[in-house]
């Protein structure tokens, strides 16, 4: 699920602390940010974060447990518009702007 918040006025990483975000790593022009819902790490609202001149555009999902490798290597992730995602999309919103 995509969000867009126009115009912040501080960096990222200190807009999304205050929402209740991790930052995790830098990924190409993307920063990756988490936050976990329960005490061993999943599920969590995963989200890339890229900024374009005063934009900030976040791609978001959750992680319903840790991926899997191997053959038929899944992820686990939720990226509909509906549920606990659509709740966090909103409480963002609401957070950011």
């Amino acid at each position: 699920m995509q969000l867009e918040i126009k115009n912040i006025k501080t960096s990222p990483v200190m807009l999304l602390r205050r929402a209740g975000y991790t930052f995790q790593r830098n990924e190409g022009q993307e920063m990756s940010f988490v936050r976990a819902l329960a005490r061993a790490g999943y599920p969590r609202f995963h989200m890339y974060v890229s900024v374009v001149g005063t934009d900030m555009k976040i791609n978001i999902h959750l992680d319903q447990k840790k991926e899997t490798y191997g053959a038929g290597t899944r992820h686990h992730g939720e990226y509909e518009d509906d549920g606990a995602l659509k709740s966090e999309v909103e409480r963002l919103r609401g957070i950011l702007g």
